[in-house]
């Protein structure tokens, strides 16, 4: 084999490596949970968001990144391994409160990347800055709320204000990522005997908030029902005054006519209200007729007399 023959045949391996070459850097596939980024020269263009088969310039020309789509989570101040072990950092959570008390306040941030080709090329180390921003972002809301609010109630306005001044550093650093959410896993204190007496703090404050619940609803129960006895007080009065009106109003009428009566003949009137009176002031007395000179008279039995029941009509006949 001549000299020349030799290098036309390794020239052309070498142009057949090459070309294989590039046909292989040439496609790549992105899964549906992935975005890819292509560079060329050194130049991020628009990311490439579709699942697929896809296309570029081969190496050197161009080349792809490909990063997750998924949510990320930071865990700041803990780790916790494959096998479920949890190594706190203490050191990293230990934060004082406006009120200069000290506590451990660890969380999880949730966060995404929404511009890789920001995420790859505008810090060295995106995740490490996010962390640090977390760090100050959580020390700085920390540092102006109370231990109470850190330890109990005021949980959720940490969170959501750690996430706004999170998400605003993180926008300056203009980074490519987008923070989803702040959960604060747990928020301590770092001794054990005062944990222990801030507990029997809280629990009293429970016990007091749970008795003042109990008053109150005694009390609003209580005004209830002394608001139906009034009204119950109320309506019995409302109709004792309408009975009186209404027996005042009978009363009037009655005596209106018994005037009438008395203007049209005083002396039988009068008699006759005399006997009913009597009548109604003595139902039992006996009755006896006197003669001129005031003695009673004999023969007439008039008790017995008052005493025989009326004969009726169908009796006398058969008598």
């Amino acid at each position: 084999m001549s000299v020349k023959r030799l290098v036309a045949t390794i020239t052309l391996s070498i142009l057949g490596v090459i070309a294989l070459f590039a046909v292989f850097t040439s496609w790549y596939t992105v899964d549906e949970s992935e975005q890819a980024v292509i560079i060329t020269f050194g130049k991020a263009e628009e990311p490439i968001l579709e699942s697929g088969l896809h296309f570029k310039l081969p190496w050197p020309m161009q080349k792809v990144e490909i990063l997750s789509k998924e949510t990320f989570s930071l865990q700041f101040g803990y780790k916790q391994s494959a096998d479920g072990e949890i190594v706190s950092f203490d050191n990293e959570t230990k934060m004082i409160t406006g009120d200069e008390n000290i506590v451990l306040t660890d969380l999880v941030v949730q966060w995404k990347i929404t511009d890789p080709g920001k995420f790859l090329f505008n810090a060295e180390a995106p995740e490490e800055i996010l962390h640090d921003a977390t760090s100050a972002s959580i020390r700085s809301i920390i540092g102006s709320s109370l231990i109470d609010e850190a330890l109990t109630s005021g949980k959720a306005d940490i969170e959501a204000q750690t996430r706004d001044l999170l998400a605003t550093l993180i926008e300056k650093y203009d980074i490519g990522i987008s923070i989803l959410g702040v959960k604060l896993q747990d928020v301590e204190l770092p001794n054990a005997e005062v944990r222990s007496a801030f507990t029997a703090v809280t629990d009293a404050r429970e016990t007091k908030n749970t008795k003042t619940n109990e008053a109150n609803k005694y009390l609003n129960q209580r005004e209830s029902e002394a608001i139906g006895e009034v009204s119950a007080i109320n309506s019995r009065a409302e109709g004792q005054r309408t009975a009186r009106i209404e027996q005042a109003l009978g009363e009037v009428a009655v005596f209106n006519k018994l005037y009438a009566e008395y203007r049209n003949n005083q002396e039988i009137t009068r008699q006759r209200l005399v006997i009913e009176t009597l009548e109604a002031v003595l139902p039992n007395a006996q009755i006896y007729i006197m003669n001129d000179t005031g003695e009673t008279v004999k023969y007439l039995p008039l008790q017995q007399t008052l005493k025989v029941p009326p004969v009726t009509t169908e009796e006398g006949g058969n008598n």
